[in-house]
């Protein structure tokens, strides 16, 4: 019922991005199509070692509640605000920085709550089949928002998506589990320290958090900059980003599928560490070509060894994190991977402006290749997982 909720969520949560993006990019260009991502993942940066605290004191389930609701409540107020002609860039940067808040707490939550949910062994295919769901979104939602947006208009596309948190809301409802942690007289800061200092002694955990806030830094501005590569590239229009952004998912899907049916392999790191050199490739590859059939078969694939990556990363974490430390440990993580993206994107911005885009995701694809040869052979803790 909750992975039902969720890929609901995550269909409206993509035909808002559709629309957002366009919209953001057609009013004020690239730079602030740059600064629109900065502003819905830097609170996750800031914040999300608190959420982490507050998962592990809390019930988690009625965390993720309040969470969706306020989502809720930012995708009607920007509807509203388009609906009504009153829209300025900064109501959406300022929407996009309280969605932020809400998902820096509901993250470590919703992350800490998955493993209680399935046996240990079972946990890998579970993170997989989380991934299916979010990158099916990606298939249908920019489908649906394309259609949304071109017949219907962008403030139809943020009421769906507002529609769509009631799904979970309904589901988190009716899931019989109650998070009840124990408790504990020490502060919140002495916790977070806790958490810290775990992360810290456990082997391999500390390079794993480099490599999730790196792989974001350089890999998901292939995603964020796809309008730009659809207009400027490619000289077409919000159909040519919706078909890139939907071959994009598609390949997501099928390297979630791939990393669910191999399950609880061997040898997870390096498979991880083999897989981000040769998703560093393929963001090179994408960069350079100016063929679109070309660039849609590279762009399939980096998804498809985008998702994977992040999957098995992902996993080797959770393997690792005890339950009493995992809303904490989970919240590094968060902090890591969902802060290369907003930093990621703004360097990423900024460089369009003067090396173009076709330079800049060349570069960031070839700074993964070294990334994943240094881990693979210079620093080898992460194989050894």
């Amino acid at each position: 019922m909750l992975w039902v909720g969720a890929c609901t969520s995550s269909v409206g949560t993509w035909m808002q991005v559709v629309a957002q993006n366009w919209l953001v990019f057609q009013m004020a260009g690239a730079f602030f199509l740059a600064l629109d991502s900065f502003m819905g993942q830097i609170p996750i940066f800031l914040f999300s070692l608190v959420g982490g605290v507050v998962a592990d004191r809390f019930d988690r389930r009625m965390l993720l509640i309040g969470s969706q609701i306020v989502q809720l409540t930012c995708a009607f107020s920007l509807a509203a605000l388009v609906a009504f002609g009153t829209v300025h860039v900064w109501h959406i940067l300022t929407l996009s920085f309280i969605v932020g808040c809400a998902q820096s707490i509901g993250g470590p939550a919703y992350q800490a709550l998955i493993p209680t949910l399935v046996d240990s062994k079972d946990l890998p295919n579970a993170i997989a089949l989380n991934s299916i769901q979010f990158n099916l979104a990606r298939v249908i939602g920019p489908t649906l928002g394309g259609l949304a947006l071109t017949g219907l208009g962008a403030a139809w596309c943020f009421s769906l998506n507002g529609v769509s948190f009631l799904a979970v809301i309904v589901s988190l409802f009716l899931l019989h589990i109650r998070n009840i942690p124990a408790r504990t007289g020490a502060s919140m800061f002495s916790t977070m320290k806790d958490g810290l200092r775990f992360i810290r002694n456990r082997e391999g955990m500390t390079p794993l958090i480099v490599l999730a806030f790196t792989m974001t830094l350089l890999g998901i501005p292939l995603i964020t900059f796809l309008p730009v590569v659809a207009r400027d590239v490619f000289k077409g229009g919000a159909t040519t980003f919706t078909w890139m952004l939907c071959i994009s998912g598609v390949g997501a899907v099928c390297g979630a599928l791939i990393v669910a049916a191999f399950g609880n392999i061997s040898n997870k790191g390096q498979v991880a560490l083999t897989t981000l050199t040769v998703l560093g490739a393929l963001i090179a590859a994408f960069g350079m070509s100016r063929s679109l059939w070309l660039s849609c078969v590279f762009l399939f694939l980096a998804g498809a060894a985008l998702i994977a990556v992040f999957a098995m990363i992902s996993s080797l974490v959770q393997l690792i994190a005890p339950d009493e430390m995992r809303g904490r440990v989970m919240s590094v993580y968060n902090v890591a991977f969902r802060g290369g993206m907003p930093i990621g994107s703004l360097i990423s911005g900024a460089l369009i402006k003067s090396l173009g885009i076709p330079a800049v995701l060349a570069g960031n694809g070839v700074l993964l290749v070294f990334l994943g040869l240094y881990f693979l052979f210079l620093q080898r803790r992460v194989v050894a997982l």
